[in-house]
Parts: structure tokens; C-alpha cells; sequence
């Protein structure tokens, strides 16, 4: 089994888009770690809705181009993502595979590990809650090392929400 970090976003009805789309992640693979999920506001400005991200730890055997293609773009198109030139768009899912074990991968398809790591605190931070001692296999730098240049002032923790996926996905109790 191989350990894979996905990292999750959502700003059109988030709190149900990320458990439904977490959900469905279970049905492919192994879900074993969910970060804290925050809720910032979004990169193209105050006129959008917020967003909520977070990051996954999963198991699975499927290879990592199967991950992104037959499981997380099956799952955002099920959940009705529609993708468009503007990368920051408001979308009901979005799920992107940011480090498959240590392998290092660049091609038109795929990009492992994901660039967003070393440039995005929603990205990183979550990543550092599940793997601390993490080191990226390139460009060699330690999680923690990479986190201490992001500024997480915007990012609000969403403790309640966290705590209901976890129980949820991880644990099997339903919330009432």
C-alpha cells in the first residue's frame, strides 16, 4: 500500500461538497488522516465566498495517475466541478493529489510532489498537521521548514467541522 496526501477546497457549499466528496474517497481507497480544515477567504478577493481546505492522508494500490484521473476528477465532476481558465473559481470540489510516497513525477498530467506545497499555507500547514517529519522528495526540505515561511493570519480553524468529518470518515459515528 501506498501513502497519498490529497488536498481538498470548496466554496459552494462546502461543509456538505467536502464530506460527501470524502465520503466517495473511501469508496477507492483507504482514508487514514484528515488535518484540520480551515476556512479563508478566497485568492481572487472579498467578492467570493470563503473557502474551506484541508488536507487527507489515503492508502491505496491504485497508481498515481489512476488517483487523479479514475478517483479525484471522477469524484469533482460527480460532485458537479466545472473547470474553466480561472484557476481560483468558485467550485463545489476540489481535490488534488499533492504527494504520492516520495516519488517525484513532472509531465503534462501530473506533478508530484504538487507545486502548491511550497506555495500555499492552506496547502502546507494541513500537510505538516499529518506528516511533521515529512521531508518533500524534491526539492528536500522539510515540511516544517517550509510552513515556517507561510503567514497563516486569514486562516481560521474549523475545529467543530474537523471533528464531525473525523468521527464520520475516520471513526463511523454519525452526528445526529
Amino acid at each position: 500500500m501506498t501513502q497519498a496526501f490529497i488536498g481538498v477546497g470548496s466554496n459552494i457549499e462546502p461543509e456538505k461538497n467536502i464530506r460527501e466528496a470524502l465520503r466517495r474517497l473511501g469508496e477507492y481507497v483507504r482514508l487514514t488522516g484528515i488535518s484540520t480544515f480551515y476556512v479563508e477567504p478566497a485568492i481572487d478577493g472579498p467578492d467570493e465566498p470563503a473557502f474551506y481546505n484541508g488536507v487527507v492522508t489515503i492508502e491505496t494500490d491504485l497508481q498515481p495517475v489512476n488517483v487523479k484521473h479514475e478517483v479525484l476528477r471522477r469524484i469533482e465532476a460527480t460532485l458537479g466541478r466545472r473547470r474553466n481558465a480561472n484557476k481560483n473559481a468558485p467550485r463545489t470540489i476540489d481535490l488534488d493529489l499533492l504527494l504520492y510516497d516520495d516519488l517525484v513525477l513532472s509531465n503534462d498530467n501530473l506533478s508530484l510532489p504538487h507545486p502548491d506545497i511550497l506555495k500555499r499555507a492552506f496547502v502546507a500547514i494541513p500537510l505538516y498537521e499529518l506528516a511533521p517529519a515529512l521531508v518533500l522528495p524534491d526539492p528536500g526540505l522539510p515540511i516544517r521548514q517550509i510552513v515556517e515561511h507561510f503567514d497563516a493570519t486569514g486562516m481560521e480553524p474549523l475545529q467543530e467541522f474537523t471533528r464531525l468529518l473525523r468521527n464520520e470518515l475516520l471513526f463511523g459515528v454519525r452526528s445526529p
